[in-house]
This record gives C-alpha cells, sequence and structure tokens, in this order.
C-alpha cells in the first residue's frame, strides 16, 4: 500500500495520466533500431505482449513489496488485452518519466495511462481514450462554475507543467495561480490555508480526500472540463497495431468493462467506495 505522498508525486505526472496529467515539456526522439520489426508482427511472433508499469502508483499501478505481482486497473486491462490476444504479457518496470523513451525505443509495446500532448505526439503514437480524467477542485468552500474560480481573489494550487496546470491556465486566467513543484506541495498549500483550492483529476482528487478529509470536498465544476486517458504505442508506418488496440478498447467500452475495472481497484487501493464517485463524472 502506498503512502499519499507517494502515490500523488507518482501519478500527477501521468495525467493523467492520468492520466493523468502531463507535462508539457517535449522530449527529444530517440533513434530507434535500424531494422524494427513492426509491432504487431513481434508479437505474434514471440506470443508476448510487453507493456511498462509504474511501482507505487496504486490505483494505476502497483507492485506487492512482498509477492512482486502487479495489480491496478491498468494491470487488469493489460491481462484483458494479452488475453485478446492470446499472448503472455510481460511487465516492465518504468517511470512515468522514462516511459516515452521505452516506446521510442521499442524497449516495450504499450504504455496504459498517457495523456496525448502535442509533444508526445510528436516522439509516440496513441490509442483512442480509454476513458476521460474529469478535472475536478478540492476545497473547504463549494465552486459551482469555473467562472466562479476565476477571480484574483481566489487562490489555486497546481503542480507546475501538469495538466492540472494547462487547464487552469486557460479556463480561469484571471485566478491567482500558485504554481507548485508536485502535486503533494500543493496540497499541503491547501491544507495549511495558503490556497482555496487544488485542482486534480478525480481519481486523485478521491485519494486525497480519503487520506485527508479535513482538505474538504471533490467538486465538479461545470461546464465540464476533462483530458483523455490514452495507451501510448510505438511511432510506425505499419498501422495494424494501433487498430488492433483500438479495436480491443471498443470491445471492453461496448461490453461495459471500463468503469467497473476502474472503480473496483479505486476501492481496493484507496478505499474510495463507487458511491463517492459523483454522477456527472464520465468514465
Amino acid at each position: 500500500m502506498t503512502n499519499r505522498r507517494s502515490f500523488i508525486t507518482n501519478v500527477a505526472g501521468l495525467a493523467a495520466a492520468s492520466c493523468l496529467p502531463g507535462t508539457v515539456f517535449a522530449q527529444a526522439a530517440a533513434p530507434a533500431p535500424a531494422s524494427t520489426e513492426a509491432t504487431f508482427a513481434r508479437i505474434q511472433r514471440t506470443k508476448t505482449l510487453r507493456i511498462g508499469a509504474v511501482r507505487g502508483a496504486a490505483p494505476y499501478y502497483n507492485k506487492d513489496l512482498a509477492s512482486g505481482e502487479w495489480g491496478g486497473f491498468m494491470i487488469d486491462f493489460a491481462k484483458s488485452l494479452a488475453a485478446s490476444l492470446n499472448v503472455k504479457l510481460d511487465i516492465t518496470e518504468t517511470t512515468w518519466g522514462n516511459s516515452v523513451l521505452d516506446l521510442q525505443t521499442h524497449k516495450i509495446d504499450l504504455f496504459f495511462g498517457m495523456n496525448p500532448t502535442p509533444a508526445r505526439r510528436e516522439v509516440i503514437g496513441f490509442s483512442e481514450p480509454l476513458f476521460q480524467n474529469a478535472f475536478t477542485i478540492v476545497s473547504k468552500k463549494e465552486y459551482k462554475t469555473w467562472a466562479d474560480l476565476n477571480k484574483p481573489e481566489v487562490k489555486i494550487a497546481v503542480d507546475i507543467g501538469s495538466s492540472h496546470d494547462q487547464m487552469i491556465s486557460r479556463v480561469c486566467p484571471n485566478a491567482t495561480i500558485v504554481r507548485l513543484e508536485k502535486a503533494d506541495d500543493a496540497t499541503l498549500a491547501l491544507q495549511t490555508g495558503r490556497v482555496d483550492a487544488q485542482v486534480l483529476v478525480w481519481l486523485l482528487s478521491l485519494n486525497v480526500l480519503k487520506k485527508n478529509p479535513s482538505l474538504g470536498k471533490m467538486y465538479v465544476p461545470m461546464p465540464l472540463e476533462a483530458t483523455s486517458t490514452n495507451l501510448g504505442l510505438p511511432k510506425e508506418d505499419d498501422k495494424t497495431w494501433a487498430e488492433t488496440v483500438n479495436k480491443w478498447i471498443v470491445a471492453e467500452r461496448t461490453a461495459g468493462k471500463i468503469k467497473p475495472t476502474v472503480l473496483s481497484n479505486l476501492q481496493k487501493f484507496s478505499g474510495v467506495k463507487p458511491e463517492d464517485v459523483p454522477p456527472q463524472i464520465p468514465l
């Protein structure tokens, strides 16, 4: 089980990832091997799907320290995809920062939970959205709309360079935005009263409030603002792998598997119950 600092520090760079949130900085393209085999062809030949996973990022990813087993909803999704391809799943430990390079150099075939920023699209490919990760506010005061926050007297904390930062800068340019190094620094600023609110995607908001209810409540200001959570892929001319992944996403969504997979892991690793999720949150 990870502590709050580890969870927020690691996951806030997603963005998305998470989803979770993604950084705005470009990453230089890494040279691919001289004769790179198409990803889907390699998966068929080796009967192995290689993914990257991040330690200490539950409920997205979680590695049990005793058994070495991986869990989390991104792992569950990866297992489902591998089963649909009738191949085994090979999990390589990586970091949010290294995952792009791992895809560029074909070290992995897929990374679950990446926001498709323009900079990233220059160097890797992306699937269609797996789900939408709505932006929320954690605060003691209720904010019903983003316009309510878009005032100079309202101080909003964000982790600098994240999708939280990008969104609030665009939507609330008149607010006083306090940019801090990490998401847990922004949470501390809220806890100590330096700011009025913190912007987080809903998965992070619920997790933070479960561990520290004194921060206030999670609010979903309207109109809804969200970032997509996608799968990162190697960038290649052969589109067979991307098409295969997108077909799997459609099948999972049609079968209604996305929401229960996310919510069951959120409850397992963070103690957040399905009824804690507001109905206006898309999944």
